[in-house]
């Protein structure tokens, strides 16, 4: 089969002490299937028309404005002009961002409680704030300049996030909860409907419609999002994609790859190999 030829490009670092992610890329056309991360993403377009949908939402950004997604949080994106766009992004790990708000007496973000009050927002103070960490983080201008832009940015990024309180809900969600921490401890192995009917104690059927509900997506779709994430951090600690595919749950590596690559639009050994020095840290499987 002829290879395809894409003018797609993306450029992604890890800081190894920190943890957190820099992202650049440009795209044209179609650029992310619907996922979520365990981070924070905070980041700008750079150039062109970004669109995509968060909260079943559909957000245009444009340069300006800053774009602010809670960990969790589904979204897709793709370019509605021939031009395509460009942006920067940073992903904060949620230990590092929650010790720097409880640092700040701003509560803990554990458990994926905190959210923003938009999803896009025109603060030309956090605009910049934003622009400059990630120069600071994706050049490696060094610690001291690393720590002072991030400082700066979470004093900025910080009255645009609010602590959702926890609020008491009824007996299908908490049994859809029941669900999802099952799971969360089973993604390793071949789930059926079945099998989660059986542990939730109600019939199929009647479990997709009720997880839909609570969770605003499938069984199915929630647990190759979870896999996905889990996937991504075994491969910057440098786990062998394979090893990262059977530790998750994917059927074997090429089913990782075409996930991944849908979710992220690189392979995973691309992104190992952009985030992590350390390459195959574990040892590889046989073969």
């Amino acid at each position: 089969m002829p290879k395809t030829v894409t003018r797609d490009w993306i450029d992604l670092r890890r800081d190894s002490e920190t943890g957190i992610e820099s992202v650049q890329a440009h795209f044209y056309g179609h650029a992310y299937d619907p996922h979520d991360h365990d981070e924070m993403l905070v980041g700008v377009t750079q150039q062109g028309l970004q669109r995509f949908n968060c909260h079943r939402t559909l957000h245009t950004s444009t340069p300006g404005q800053a774009i602010l997604i809670e960990p969790g949080a589904v979204h897709d994106g793709h370019a509605p002009d021939p031009a395509g766009f460009s942006y920067s992004m940073l992903y904060l790990p949620q230990a590092w961002l929650g010790d720097m708000l409880q640092r700040r007496g701003l509560g803990d973000i554990s458990a994926l409680q905190a959210a923003f009050r938009h999803t896009l927002t025109e603060d030309p103070q956090l605009y910049n704030a934003i622009q400059q960490a990630f120069h600071a983080v994706h050049y490696a201008e060094g610690k001291l300049a690393r720590d002072q832009s991030l400082d700066r940015l979470i004093d900025l990024l910080a009255r645009h996030i609010y602590v959702r309180p926890a609020l008491a809900q009824g007996d299908a969600f908490n049994q859809m909860c029941r669900v999802r921490d099952y799971m969360q401890a089973c993604m390793a192995q071949d789930i059926g409907l079945d099998d989660l009917a059986q542990h939730a104690g109600i019939d199929r059927f009647r479990l997709t419609r009720q997880f839909q509900r609570a969770f605003g997506q499938s069984p199915h779709a929630w647990l190759v999002r979870l896999r996905l994430r889990t996937a991504r951090m075994l491969l910057s600690q440098g786990f062998h994609p394979a090893q990262a595919a059977a530790q998750v749950g994917f059927a074997d590596q090429s089913h990782f790859g075409r996930w991944f690559r849908r979710a992220y639009r690189i392979t995973p050994a691309e992104y190992q190999a952009q985030c992590t020095n350390v390459l195959y840290a574990h040892t590889p499987p046989p073969g």
